[in-house]
């Protein structure tokens, strides 16, 4: 039911009405001072400068010694490091120097689901048994980084004391290690998943080697020297970036725990930084785009760190300062309910794991305040949060799960979120049919305006995108809106201006106190000759889970009922509005059935523009 005076609105109000008939295009501008204590204002009159694409950070090797520097030399050369760190000593048997404490914990419902018995991957169960871990096995993707990268680990270590939990890490360990005798055979041998393995059978060791098979842990120790051998060779032959830095950091992790291991430590963190370099853009935002990718690199020097600490040593200050640069454009993809936003294939992280992990990062700092070359702009105004894509989608050689989300935004005000992306793509392959990932980087799975049926970028297999949106203009300032004031974001794209002729034009206005959110979308004609005839346009919204959403009398808008009594109204004063069908991924990768509200017809390719507003009322 709606509350007391909502039906009248199913007319526009007046001062609705009004105001929405000038398109925002055409409203007044002008740069107020004050508020300077806000983080989310820019500048005032602040143009954005168009993005292209993502500058990559400047970062050197760690400075050491000249001795240093020649040991790090011969070791990439191929000088075993045992004859470099002792050579006229007896080389020692494999043994871990250290015990790391682990600094991140895992999930302990699917630590439990282990000591069950079976695997909990993004919402599938797969019993530990029937598991076929060997190097032709054909597994999903998460299914193959939870199994051969070994993260099950931490959850298993989170569920219970650790001496009720050795037996099942051994069970599977030595699964594992029958079926993968071979080295560099199979999907296990991967550079990324190699590295995750090696460091976190380091960082878990003791749950690992602390049972009383001495045989499975010399065994293992031995596998584990012969691992960090082979990522000396071959890590750099890593599927992407991302891969490259989890091989350095098994690599260093083993230079540090492992006897006679500072040639390895010295070679590994001149690579890593190097890697890491190569890996996140000037902001501290990484190059995929991904707030999935952004996690695993914190997760990463994370974990590596907890190896320096328990050896006694400082990481890099290159790594250090790495570490303190990727947790603030995380902070900035945070909507009101504390949970991750949808972009590039993540989803929804919930408010515990995005804690945890920042806890034991270390890191204390503010979202970042202008994420122009990760390129997502976020608002935040009373209990509202507004995050916009303002930036080409990632080149190819770096996406793992590349959207075409280019103008599309995400809305929540407190608890709710009211406006989302299906998000996701990256859990393809647990509850998530991997059939429909590429359905959930095309463009309509996003919030945004879609034209002639065709994705603004083209979506091509294995998390790979094609040609569409080269630049991105961005304009951001604080405005006036009617009697009270607002942050004003203009961008537009130019991703069909090939194949249509037409460039994509979007403006959103948020009030300061958050109740009202004002759009138009513009399709403007690119070059001196407009193309003729007609072409097909759709503009979607997809609602949060658990919004209510029905049409008012006259289908120029809509009434949203929020899981926290709150209500809001859709209007849309020159289109008919509809209701349709969506999905959206949790956290968790359980997908859930959604709603959006479509606006979509035919209009002239000499240019449109359609006018749209969400508005607090009650």
């Amino acid at each position: 039911m709606l509350p007391l005076g909502v039906e009248e609105l199913d007319v526009d109000p007046v001062d609705d009405a009004e105001a929405m008939a000038i398109p925002l295009s055409a409203a007044k501008e002008e740069p107020l001072a004050g508020k300077a204590e806000d983080e989310d204002k820019p500048e005032p009159g602040e143009l954005i400068e168009p993005g292209r694409a993502l500058a990559i950070s400047d970062f050197v090797p760690p400075d050491v010694s000249a001795g240093e520097r020649l040991i790090r030399l011969a070791y990439r050369l191929g000088v075993p490091g045992p004859t470099l760190a002792a050579p006229f000593r007896k080389h020692p048997a494999p043994r871990l120097l250290a015990t790391v404490e682990n600094p991140l914990p895992g999930d302990p419902v699917a630590g439990t689901a282990l000591r069950a018995g079976h695997f909990l991957i993004h919402g599938v169960k797969i019993p530990i048994a029937q598991l076929d871990c060997s190097p032709v096995a054909r597994l999903t993707p998460p299914v193959e980084r939870t199994v051969h990268g070994f993260t099950w680990l931490a959850d298993l270590e989170a569920c219970a004391p650790r001496q009720q939990c050795t037996q099942i890490a051994e069970r599977v360990l030595t699964a594992w290690l029958d079926a993968n005798q071979k080295i560099g055979r199979g999907a296990a041998w991967r550079v990324g998943h190699t590295g995750q393995r090696l460091l976190g059978w380091l960082v878990h060791a003791p749950l690992l080697l602390g049972g009383n098979d001495k045989r499975l842990c010399a065994r293992t120790l031995t596998v584990a020297s012969e691992t960090a051998r082979w990522l000396d060779r071959n890590v750099g032959k890593a599927e992407d970036r991302l891969a490259e830095v989890a091989g350095w950091c098994g690599i260093v992790a083993a230079g540090l725990l492992l006897p006679e291991g500072k040639p390895r430590r010295l070679f590994g963190e001149a690579g890593l930084v190097r890697a890491l370099g190569e890996l996140v853009g000037d902001d501290g935002g990484v190059l995929s785009r991904s707030p999935f990718d952004q996690i695993e690199a914190i997760a990463l020097l994370t974990r590596l760190g907890a190896c320096y600490r328990a050896t006694r040593r400082d990481p890099p200050q290159a790594v250090d300062a790495m570490q303190r640069m990727l947790v603030p454009p995380l902070l900035a993809m945070i909507h009101s309910d504390n949970a991750l936003a949808s972009w590039q294939g993540s989803s929804a992280v919930s408010e515990n794991k995005l804690r945890t992990l920042i806890e034991a990062s270390g890191v204390r700092t503010r979202p970042l305040k202008d994420a122009r070359q990760w390129g997502y702009q976020r608002v935040s105004a009373g209990r509202s949060t507004l995050v916009l894509d303002a930036a080409p989608p990632p080149l190819a050689r770096h996406s793992r799960h590349g959207c075409a989300s280019t103008l599309a935004f995400e809305f929540s005000h407190g608890p709710s979120r009211i406006v989302v992306n299906c998000g996701g793509a990256g859990t393809a392959g647990g509850l998530v049919p991997v059939r429909i990932e590429q359905g959930l980087r095309a463009t309509a799975a996003h919030s945004t305006l879609v034209l002639g049926d065709s994705n603004s970028t083209a979506v091509l297999i294995n998390g790979k995108l094609g040609s569409g949106v080269s630049e991105v203009e961005v304009d951001r300032r604080l405005a006036e809106a009617g009697k009270s004031q607002a942050t004003r974001i203009e961008a537009s794209h130019d991703g069909y201006v090939s194949r249509h002729g037409l460039v994509h034009r979007r403006i959103l206005i948020l009030r300061d106190d958050g109740t009202e959110l004002r759009g138009e979308d513009l399709l403007v004609p690119a070059g001196k000759k407009g193309k003729r005839g007609k072409i097909g346009y759709a503009i979607r919204f997809h609602l949060g889970p658990a919004v209510e959403a029905s049409l008012t009398d006259n289908k120029r808008g809509a009434h949203l009922a929020m899981r926290d009594g709150t209500y809001w109204q859709f209007l849309a004063p020159r289109s008919e509005v509809t209701i349709d069908e969506s999905l959206w991924i949790d956290g968790d990768g359980r997908p859930h059935p959604v709603q959006q509200l479509v606006i979509e017809g035919m209009e002239s390719r000499s240019g449109a523009s359609f006018a749209w507003l969400f508005k607090k009322i009650g």
